[in-house]
């Protein structure tokens, strides 16, 4: 159960586009065409379902304050958490040489469609966001952090879809010369944030215990016996 709330969650609710608006660049300037923003959005997937959880790793054994007891008692005190940045860009920028390079080989259109923005993954903020949010989050296991880096991947890529596919209808569309281009867009990507918006509860309606209703006799009684306690407490002080 925990692995599909956070799923959903990492799609729906903390959606890397909608809500916190990161890896806007290659979102905009890939979404000219939907197999464009699938070939990318592929890539992303695959970027995050592997560096999250590597990373997880990393901070967990290597990062965090104390992650290198494994190596010894004299080792306790120790915290490398400062080369976080550094320790995810380059986990990150390897995973990213890969897909460039399978890209190029069974895909030469994509490689070429894609251009300079299927290298530019390893400086896409949604990819370094996804790891830092495992980081902030403390996601306990790397189950969690491998759901946590596929549903956000999946996130992402259902954005650039969406976005994708209206640029191409929209073209047809009568948009007033001030709007079209990235301005329409930028609309569009608002509007689309706020439906997202609505996800927000979608998890949490079972947190609150509902409780039961108190009925009238019991609360009749309740002042009832309030009302004898105060007559008999006047009637001690009168007789004092």
């Amino acid at each position: 159960m925990e692995h599909i709330e956070l799923f959903f969650k990492s799609i729906f609710i903390d959606n890397m586009v909608f809500a916190t608006f990161l890896g806007m660049c290659s979102y905009l300037a890939v979404s000219k065409k939907v197999a464009t923003a699938v070939g990318l959005g592929a890539a992303v997937i695959f970027v995050l379902a592997v560096t999250v959880p590597l990373n997880w790793l990393l901070d967990q054994y290597i990062l965090k304050d104390g992650a290198l007891v494994w190596l010894g008692p004299e080792y306790a005190d120790y915290d490398l958490s400062f080369l976080s940045f550094i320790m995810f860009i380059a986990t990150i920028a390897t995973m990213v040489q890969l897909v460039e390079i399978i890209v190029e080989k069974f895909s030469p259109s994509l490689y070429n469609s894609l251009g300079i923005f299927l290298p530019l993954i390893a400086v896409n903020c949604a990819i370094l966001g996804g790891s830092l949010f495992m980081q902030s989050r403390e996601i306990p296991s790397l189950g969690l952090a491998l759901t946590y880096g596929v549903g956000s991947g999946i996130g992402w890529f259902l954005a650039i879809l969406a976005i994708a596919a209206i640029r191409e209808k929209i073209r047809y569309s009568s948009v007033p010369p001030a709007l079209r281009g990235l301005g329409i867009t930028f609309i569009i990507t608002g509007l689309m944030a706020i439906g997202f918006m609505s996800f927000g509860g979608m998890l949490t309606g079972g947190d609150e215990e509902v409780k039961p209703a108190v009925a009238p006799e019991v609360v009749i009684e309740k002042v009832q016996e309030k009302v004898k306690k105060e007559e008999i407490a006047n009637n001690t002080k009168t007789i004092k």
